[in-house]
């Protein structure tokens, strides 16, 4: 008897099962059986090249355009050049080797194949490097293999293509005994018209048309959406099984004080979420909000004032930063902020006031003793620091309020793990984060917060104008950026330069490489390694720049220098800062003006708009220069382009989301690897999302374990397993 947790080993073999393991991570029939279709062909329908992502494993139906051998220019030996095409774009491959006169036979121009391979790079054209390949209308080869009008396409890898998974899908599905219990209940089921487990999975994998495909779909989305929304349902039930202790505002205390010194008015979306989060803290019941807002839309202020309510109810506060040079500003800008209202117990400090302590792991000795005694007497009202702050040493007298900078840095666990700080009560949570979010994702990966959004950014914000720097089509572009610079830098303004890689490490070998061909640049597919900090720096310092005061930031500095080189910068010492994206959140310079983001292909969306945030923070306006050698045409150049097109976060989160591959929101999702939504599209299943949220609250309210729901606790630990459910709590 075949069933989900048969080991594929005992099914396909050796070679097939290592194969599978290798290469996707799939060790039991069920796991290849949830390994779905990433889409499906029709045969002599071809795949749309355009937008193909560099360095990502595809698969490709195309017509092969011409084929042609010649011996390499730098090296002895031959190559085959072949171009297909999908009658609108074209896709280069390169064959090294004695193997390229086999393909030449079987790469006739004209005739169909699959092709599966990563996509590189080379003199500025998309390119496949030895890709695997079947041949669709040859002496019927493939055409076996292939059975059926619909030819499923599925995630692959190095080393096992998607006809390999098909074969073994096939094997698998003529022994599999199919599925004992439906997980999903039958009153579920017949009230949604969703068809049973065995038949939705068999038909995903053999279609007979594309209204059997639809019916499958529907189903296992709503497999994935009830097993994600359950697990958070009973998370936010585990969450408010201790009550948080109530921290109603009082009247002439620090609050007061702090808001009748404000020399500013606050945006009605300040007061609207300040009223919401003043409600959950008067409250028993655990606050546990995620607020959303642009760089620079006032979410530090509006979590300041919730944290100085906590502390006229007198109880702690504790804000967690995810950089120690994030969490040393942070102490500094609200000690600013407070003035004598946060100079509790010393000279000049007002009548109600509260103290702010640091603590990070770097400390020494003595001011981390000092700092402790500070948080367990409860003599320090507000604590900042890293994740040192939820180590077993630290102990406050009386937590009231976490605030988590940037959620996407710290997760639920570490959030619990400071909650048991506060005796026998849950502390409140406020969660802020600088990267919008779509409502899809906010009802999944955030499923156990509310969420409330500042959409407005305060007066006196300089406008920011953001261009694309092409360095492969137009060179003379990156030469003017760096004249800008000096002009920027003329006007006593300063400038950031941010690089992805830190310098000190060699760049990864992909040993799968093929031989590089004549210039050296090669196939692409692992390109040059991404430009380092300090490399940069030194390049910078020596040629464009030379003259302008130049330091380096990044992670792996001792604490101490990465403080005395942002001291630095604030005091206008430091003229171009060139760093990693430890300044993505958080750091203040409004004398900053420029922010050039080298490799900028190389970053996401949401984190090319939060760097950009970092200028036109003061009365200048900013400019963000995003440099790339992507070519245009590629979804990476309109990924550029839509940030240089649109300041609105919240329009790029959506974008993002449409742009990105689904299992990137919840799991590793490169390509050939598991991801945790394989069905579900966080973009286009809204509805199927939020019935499954509204099903999922009113099952755990019943039966807050699942006992009497074996196949739906089962459905959660087989398609949250360890590893996803660690990713859904740290997302």
């Amino acid at each position: 008897m075949t069933t989900f947790d048969e080991k594929l080993v005992s099914v396909l073999g050796k070679k097939s099962a290592d194969a599978l393991e290798a290469g996707l991570g799939l060790t039991t029939v069920g796991e290849l059986l949830r390994h779905y279709p990433r889409r499906y062909d029709e045969r002599g329908k071809l795949t749309e090249i355009a937008g193909l992502e560099l360095g990502e494993h595809v698969t490709v139906q195309a017509r092969v355009k011409s084929a042609r051998q010649r011996r390499m220019k730098s090296r002895s030996g031959e190559l085959l050049e072949a171009v297909i095409t999908d009658g609108s774009s074209d896709l280069h491959l390169v064959f090294f080797g004695r193997g390229s006169r086999k393909v030449e036979r079987e790469l006739l121009p004209g005739r169909e194949a699959m092709f599966a391979g990563k996509v590189g790079m080379f003199n500025g054209k998309l390119q496949l490097a030895h890709p695997d390949y079947q041949v669709l209308d040859g002496e019927g080869a493939a055409a076996a293999d292939f059975a059926g009008a619909l030819i499923p396409v599925y995630p692959a890898a190095q080393g096992i293509q998607s006809w390999n998974v098909s074969n073994c899908v096939e094997q698998v599905l003529a022994v599999w005994d199919g599925v004992a219990e439906d997980p999903l209940p039958g009153s579920l089921r017949a009230e949604r018209g969703l068809v049973g487990l065995e038949k939705a999975l068999r038909d995903i994998h053999r279609p007979d048309g594309w209204a059997a495909i639809a019916v499958a779909q529907q189903r296992l989305k709503w497999d994935e959406a009830m097993a994600v929304q359950l697990a958070l349902a009973q998370r936010r039930r585990s969450a408010t099984a201790r009550p948080a202790p109530a921290c109603p505002p009082r009247d002439g205390l620090v609050r007061d004080a702090f808001d009748a010194r404000l020399p500013f008015e606050l945006t009605a979306g300040q007061r609207e979420v300040g009223e919401q989060i003043a409600r959950d803290l008067s409250g028993e019941h655990p606050m546990n909000r995620l607020l959303q807002g642009e760089v620079g839309s006032g979410k530090t202020m509006v979590a300041l004032r919730a944290m100085l309510q906590v502390v006229d109810a007198g109880r702690q506060a504790a804000m967690l930063a995810p950089t120690e040079v994030l969490a040393a500003q942070h102490a500094r800008s609200l000690r600013e902020l407070l003035g004598d209202l946060g100079q509790a117990g010393e000279l000049g400090g007002a009548e109600h006031a509260t103290r702010v302590t640091l603590l990070t792991g770097s400390m020494g000795a003595a001011a981390r003793k000092r700092a402790l005694l500070e948080i367990v007497s409860g003599e320090a009202g507000i604590v900042v620091g890293t994740h040192a702050l939820i180590q077993d040493k630290v102990e406050f007298a009386d937590l009231g309020l976490v605030v988590v900078d940037e959620q996407h840095r710290f997760g639920v666990e570490q959030r619990a793990a400071l909650s048991g700080r506060a005796g026998g009560s849950t502390p409140h949570v406020l969660v802020m984060t600088a990267t919008p979010i779509p409502r899809t994702v906010a009802m999944t990966v955030y499923g156990d917060l509310e969420v409330s959004a500042l959409r407005e950014l305060p007066g006196g914000r300089s406008p920011i104008s953001t261009s694309v720097v092409p360095v492969a089509s137009k060179p003379g572009w990156l030469d003017r950026a760096w004249q800008r610079i000096h002009e920027e830098v003329g006007k006593g303004h300063q400038v950031y330069v941010v690089c992805p890689r830190i310098g000190d490490g060699a760049a990864e070998d992909d040993a799968d490489t093929p031989p590089k061909e004549d210039s050296g640049k090669g196939d692409g597919a692992d390109r040059r390694p991404p430009l380092a900090v300090v490399d940069v720096a030194n390049r910078l310092a020596e040629g464009p720049l030379r003259g302008l005061r130049i330091d380096v930031l990044h992670g792996r500095m001792a604490p101490d220098d990465k403080d005395a080189v942002m001291r630095a910068f604030a005091a206008n010492e430091v003229q171009v800062l060139v760093a990693t994206t430890v300044v993505e959140v958080g750091v203040n310079v409004p004398n900053a003006t420029v922010m050039v983001i080298m490799d900028a292909d190389r970053f996401g969306v949401s984190q090319l708009h939060q760097l950009r945030g970092r200028v036109g923070r003061g009365s200048a306006p900013g400019l963000c220069l995003l440099v790339t050698e992507m070519p245009d045409g590629t979804s990476t150049m309109e990924r550029l382009r839509a940030v240089e097109s649109t300041l609105d976060g919240f329009e790029l989160a959506q974008l993002d989301l449409e742009l990105r591959r689904e299992g990137d929101i919840l799991g590793a999702a490169q390509s050939g690897t598991r991801s945790g939504l394989r069905m579900l599209s966080l973009l286009r299943d809204e509805d199927v999302i939020a019935e499954a949220r509204v099903v999922a609250q009113e099952v755990v309210e019943a039966d807050p374990e699942l006992t009497g729901h074996p196949g739906l606790a089962g459905l959660v630990a087989g398609l949250l397993d360890e590893e996803r459910a660690e990713y859904l709590e740290k997302a």
